[in-house]
């Protein structure tokens, strides 16, 4: 059937400062200053196996995640949500999105059901990050993607 295993070509890991990145609400509507995390606008797609944010306050912030065919505004109509999740109270601590999407990937057995998880971009898409908020503050998160391009 000629059917290949996925083939990471390089390494991705990207980090963003989510001070002036805030999206109103889950849908995207009107304006928002939600800031590029992953471009795979011009490039065969990418796998994120890890998206993490550092906490550099004592407020917690959710971190809405969107995919995107846009790599220079998120746009209403275009942005999706894909999933969201809470910076920690604590400066320094890390938090992970642990709800990514469940993928194929064989586990080892060990009792119990269980599947990895990990997010698929697409050629063409991006993935697009904001708080949910409407202002923008000076200890936002640290938001980080690590994976790899194909």
């Amino acid at each position: 059937t000629n059917k290949q295993p996925l083939l990471v070509d390089r390494v991705l890991h990207n980090v963003i400062d989510l001070n002036t990145a805030a999206v109103g609400a889950i849908d995207v509507v009107g304006t928002n200053t939600a800031v590029l995390l992953v471009d795979g606008s011009q490039s065969d797609g990418c796998i994120i196996e890890d998206i993490y944010a550092i906490s550099r306050g004592t407020i917690e912030h959710t971190i809405n995640l969107y995919m995107s065919t846009a790599f220079d505004y998120l746009r209403p109509g275009e942005g999706m949500f894909i999933g969201s999740f809470k910076s920690s109270t604590t400066a320094g601590d890390v938090t992970r999105w642990e709800e990514m999407p469940k993928i194929l990937a064989p586990v080892p057995q060990t009792g119990t059901e269980a599947q990895f998880r990990a997010l698929y971009i697409p050629k063409g898409r991006t993935l697009w990050a904001g708080r949910q908020d409407i202002a923008a503050v000076n200890d936002g998160p640290l938001l980080g993607a690590q994976g790899g391009w194909y």
